[in-house]
């Protein structure tokens, strides 16, 4: 996937997977759609300690709006979602953390957070914690744009020194009647 140019996103994958992916891939890896842990112990959300190694890896978590991913159950706030961009901010770092909403398949929503029109709330509860323009900035979008560009240069470095793409060419048995594959 480095090689290709391809974003590695661990959203839906084990712990064991998070570790081997962020221990393997040369370039950032995201989380496209997650939370803090520590907060809400979803197995979709991520582990401090995964949090530490993507920080070393240049990659991202994307919080999740999802009120069963901020407050384990069907009722949350715009606070609960601050607390995870938050916790993820203080472990991680500003430059690893941004938003992933979900909004177009979740059906439980933080009060105070319902769809995008809803931002400059969440923006100025932010504001209000202490968070600079330049950090709302990274947050918004800034930090995704960092990520994707790093893997592509990674891509690009991978090209230049001619590694090519990995291709895993299974050993089909050609008397199997069930093999689907043509000559």
């Amino acid at each position: 996937m480095n090689r290709l140019g391809m974003m590695v996103d661990l959203s839906h994958v084990s712990v064991g997977t998070m570790r081997d992916a962020l221990e393997t891939s040369e370039a950032p890896v995201i989380f496209s759609h997650s939370s803090a842990y520590e907060l809400c112990n979803s197995s979709r959300n991520v582990q401090d300690d995964i949090l530490q190694s993507l920080a070393k890896n240049g990659g991202m978590v994307m919080v999740n709006f999802y009120s069963r991913f901020l407050s384990c159950s069907d009722n949350s706030t715009v606070q609960d979602a601050v607390a995870h961009i938050n916790h993820i901010k203080q472990v991680a770092g500003i430059d690893h953390v941004g938003l992933g909403a979900g909004f177009d398949g979740i059906n439980h929503t933080p009060k105070g957070l319902e769809d995008v029109s809803s931002y400059p709330t969440l923006f100025a509860e932010l504001l209000g914690e202490g968070w600079s323009i330049e950090d709302l900035t990274k947050l918004a979008g800034g930090n995704f744009i960092r990520v994707m560009l790093q893997v592509e240069k990674i891509r690009d470095i991978k090209k230049t020194n001619g590694v090519k793409p990995f291709e895993d060419h299974p050993n089909f048995r050609t008397d199997d009647p069930y093999n689907c594959t043509s000559s």
